[in-house]
């Protein structure tokens, strides 16, 4: 549990002190589910009418009360007849639903407090009068389909947070207010970034100038450091067969959330939702030998799911993404090298990014009845995993039997600036896909045997890495990173001509720079150099004109000595190598 005990009691009991609040405001009120989750608590309700931020006041004002009445959390185990009756009564049938599927034999217990009955297993604080009433907040309200299915009513959610002192809380929604600030939805707003288009197609991403730049940037850093780590690169279709979804289990497995077919030559197509199959296509071209292995292959290759409009969520979730994807297949006496490896270079390209507060997650088999491959391949994946990671000292935990059906795997998390954690790079073994697609190689013995098949993304998809990354920062992205490294702003009219030249330079030297040559006053100009967050800006005016220079300016405010024109380029492209923030 990433939260302490005593906050989960604590967010636990609020949600409960919530829902008695609402059922009182709201006569006619039916009650879903409400758990504590990091950071505070939830409950869905099935409400008489819409709520708005009146009456978040109201409730909250209500909870408040019976906190100080100090109602008791009674804990009662009953037999389900018993249960069942209870909320037939209360005309509560989400509940009803969520006690027919506790499966025969469990207990089932309630809690009590100030008249308000809920089915729960707990825990709790003993009293409401153990709560805090200044160390709580209700946040915000939401929708929830129930049960998190589209076919079912639309729910109201209302969010709130829990800490144990009225300071802990004051910290936290500071935090929040600065989360709010970096959001990458408003800060792509406000820097042009990206947009999105309901109209178009929800969960479809539109690169604007600006973040292309970003994102050219980030592509040729990871393209080149893969080849320099042995990679080659390939580029596959966007769309196949019925036969190769079939063949590859995808069908089978993840319908679901692959888009429908379309018919060409009385054929069935789908749009790709994944990379690997193209990959193995193209290893089963040719005959394999173990001297061929190991293979590093991969592609930057866009790929369509279908997520549910009511989670897509600017550039975390989306339909269409693009996966920094790689597969290497080897022989088994290559992997552990391999595993090391690619654990190697997944760190040194975090570092890159401004991540180094990174934890790792071992996912270890589900067991034989729910799992592909024999044994001795599982434990030998597993181990070699293992390895890796503690040879790079990372902090890890072990997911005993979290596994995908098919290999265990690697999760990477990253922390950042204000330390959530990400879900990134992922390194999975795979015993399915060899066997379906009849991968084989040739070895030293001469007979043909199973490669083995690791599955590699270091970043996970660009559009969602993006997005973190821009929370990141906060905007104020690295000199290297930057879409626009450095602004040439003239004192005045008189200067724009040599503005203009100054810029013509630092473009043939491949720097992103633009010059404002704008009607704006000077000081105007810097302001809004700064509220885009371009690192340098270049003042120019006579003396610099004179000197071939530019006044050096940085968007903190620090200002450096006038450099000439061929002395900035040097100073740029040095803090761009070495991935300095400014």
């Amino acid at each position: 549990m990433a939260q302490d005990e005593q906050l989960h009691k604590i967010r636990h009991s609020m949600a409960h002190v919530m829902a008695e609040a609402v059922i009182e405001k709201f006569p006619g009120t039916k009650v879903a589910i409400g758990p504590a989750i990091e950071d505070g608590f939830y409950y869905d309700f099935d409400l008489p009418r819409q709520l708005n931020e009146e009456d978040l006041e109201s409730i909250s004002e209500r909870m408040q009360e019976i906190i100080k009445e100090g109602h008791e959390f009674q804990r009662s185990v009953v037999k389900r007849e018993e249960a069942y009756e209870l909320f037939k009564k209360q005309d509560q049938d989400y509940k009803l639903e969520l006690l027919e599927a506790i499966p025969e034999g469990e207990e089932v217990s309630l809690y009590n407090q100030g008249g308000f009955v809920d089915l729960c297993r707990g825990p709790h604080v003993e009293d409401t009068g153990q709560l805090n009433a200044q160390s709580f907040k209700l946040l915000n309200i939401a929708g929830a389909y129930w049960r998190g299915d589209e076919k079912n009513r639309m729910l109201t959610r209302i969010y709130g947070t829990a800490w144990k002192n009225p300071k802990e809380l004051r910290q936290y929604l500071q935090r929040l207010e600065e989360m709010r600030k970096r959001d990458h939805r408003k800060v792509g707003r406000e820097l042009d970034l990206f947009s999105t288009h309901e109209e178009a197609g929800p969960g479809l991403i539109y690169w604007h100038p600006k973040g292309a730049r970003i994102r050219l940037a980030i592509e040729d850093y990871w393209r080149a450091e893969h080849l320099k780590n042995g990679y080659e690169m390939l580029y596959t279709p966007h769309v196949g067969k019925s036969w190769l979804w079939e063949t590859s289990g995808h069908l089978g497995f993840y319908n679901e959330n692959m888009y429908s077919p379309m018919q060409v030559d009385e054929n069935d197509y789908y749009i790709k939702p994944m990379n690997c199959p193209f990959h193995i296509m193209i290893y089963n071209t040719n005959l394999h030998s173990y001297r061929d292995l190991p293979l590093r292959w991969a592609e930057l290759g866009t790929v369509y799911r279908y997520e549910r409009s009511g989670v897509l969520h600017g550039l975390l979730r989306v339909r269409g993404f693009t996966q920094d994807d790689a597969h290497i297949i080897c022989t088994p006496d290559q992997v552990e090298d391999e595993i090391l490896e690619v654990l190697r270079f997944s760190l040194a390209m975090w570092k890159a990014f401004g991540f180094s507060d990174i934890k790792a997650y071992l996912a270890t088999r589900p067991g034989e009845d729910k799992s592909v491959g024999d044994d001795s391949a599982w434990e030998q994946a597993s181990d070699s995993l293992k390895k890796a990671i503690e040879a790079e000292g990372l902090d890890y935990e072990v997911d005993e039997g979290g596994g995908a059906f098919y290999g265990p795997k690697i999760d990477l998390k990253i922390k950042d600036a204000l330390g959530r954690e990400w879900q990134m790079t992922t390194v999975q073994f795979d015993f399915n896909l060899p066997e379906r697609f009849d991968m084989t190689f040739v070895d030293h013995d001469g007979k043909e045997k199973r490669p083995y098949m690791v599955h590699r993304a270091l970043l996970g998809s660009i559009e969602r890495f993006f997005g973190v990354l821009v929370e990141h920062y906060g905007g104020a992205f690295p000199i290297w990173l930057a879409p626009v490294q450095a602004r040439v702003i003239p004192v005045a009219d008189p200067f724009n001509e040599y503005a203009q030249d100054v810029k013509r330079k630092l473009l043939a030297a491949g720097l992103r720079v633009e010059a404002d040559v704008s009607d704006n006053r000077m000081n105007a100009k810097i302001r809004n150099a700064q509220n885009e967050k371009v690192p340098y800006m270049l003042i120019v005016g006579e003396k610099e004109k004179d000197g071939d220079s530019v006044s050096l300016r940085r968007r903190t405010g620090k200002q450096q000595d006038v450099m000439t024109v061929e002395e900035f380029i040097g100073f740029a492209n040095q803090k761009i190598a070495d991935k300095e923030e400014i």
